[in-house]
């Protein structure tokens, strides 16, 4: 099959929504497809938004391959007569994250914006003969305001084998951006109430130097500093892959993420518990409270209690590792089911 991957980008930010696509085109040439990837740049500001999705759908693609798979928004609006979706996420502004901090002021002119782009969605969204999710909270944001049904489909990582475990370790580990929403800032205020000899290593780039600065300081402040390594810097892979394999467990606990986060797959394939909070969003579709890592509540001390109880017992973050590779295998998170899924 001749397939068309089109999804949008923001210029020099790499992420999960890049690497879903760049991943889904080496599986299918893996699996005898023809592929041609692209991605057209996108900003989201009210002023930009609709004239931008009105030059994608402009594009007209209706004879460019046997398959059109469309990920981010607005690349939907291709038009296309096989179209086929692996919704990664609306732009989330103008949905569910309307009137909220750094969404455009709510003003008459902006209110418009809105509405039309939930028009645009809904009618170019509703063309594609089958909608993939990256997960249930989408599916659910899809259906209540768009009303339009989908099915989950997970992204696996891809190189999954390239994980492995040497053993639980003393560290709590969290590999991955830098950024306020994905709240190292509570990690390191739990580290201020543990009694066990656990520690926190925080790894990642920081997407804003003042971000890594009020980290820094927030350590140094609660007087942490000999439990808490903070590594603000690029991690490769490989080095990833080491850090998780001697991790006692993998926390990550971002707010309200649209999907499980590929830290929580990571930690699945090498066999580490995850440590979370009941407000992390899609992260819940995949850990179990009490069975492949904790479901805490978003307070420091609840999470100080959940790496105590790690470190303390061994057994049971092993019992819970293992849990976590079953969860995986529970919810089809693989290559095969994915490719099968996209073009059937």
């Amino acid at each position: 099959m001749k397939i068309v991957l089109a999804s949008s980008f923001v210029p020099f930010v790499h992420g999960g929504a890049r690497f879903i696509v760049e991943w889904l085109e080496e599986k299918l040439r893996e699996h005898g497809h023809e592929v041609e990837r692209f991605y057209l740049p996108v900003v989201d500001g009210p002023e930009d938004i609709l004239s931008q999705a009105a030059l994608f759908r402009m594009m007209d693609l209706s004879e460019a391959g046997d398959r059109l798979i469309a990920f981010r928004p607005p690349a939907y609006v291709l038009p296309h007569p096989n179209k086929v979706l692996w919704f990664i996420h609306h732009i989330r502004m103008y949905y569910d994250l309307w009137g909220q901090p750094h969404s455009p002021e709510p003003t008459l002119a902006n209110e418009a914006v809105r509405q039309a782009l939930k028009q645009l969605d809904t009618r170019t969204l509703a063309e594609a003969q089958k909608i993939y999710t990256n997960s249930q909270v989408v599916s659910r944001r899809l259906q209540d305001f768009n009303g339009l049904a989908s099915e989950p489909l997970y992204p696996p990582l891809h190189q999954p084998e390239r994980f492995f475990n040497a053993g639980y370790g003393s560290d709590i580990v969290v590999v991955s951006r830098v950024e306020p929403h994905k709240r190292q800032a509570l990690l390191i205020e739990a580290m201020a109430h543990v009694r066990s000899p656990v520690r926190l290593r925080l790894c990642g780039r920081a997407s804003a130097p003042a971000y890594a600065e009020q980290l820094k300081r927030k350590i140094d402040a609660l007087g942490v500093q000999s439990r808490v390594v903070f590594e603000d810097r690029w991690i490769t892979e490989d080095e990833k892959a080491k850090i998780i394999a001697d991790a006692l467990a993998v926390a990550y606990l971002p707010q309200d993420e649209d999907s499980y986060g590929y830290p929580s797959l990571e930690a699945a394939h090498a066999d580490k518990a995850v440590i979370t909070t009941r407000d992390a969003g899609g992260v819940l579709e995949l850990v179990e409270d009490g069975r492949n890592g904790f479901v805490a509540a978003p307070d420091p001390l609840a999470l100080a209690e959940a790496f105590d109880q790690l470190y303390r017992d061994r057994a049971l973050a092993e019992r819970m590792g293992r849990e976590n590779q079953a969860r995986v295998r529970e919810l089809k998170i693989d290559w095969n089911h994915v490719v099968q899924a996209l073009t059937t």
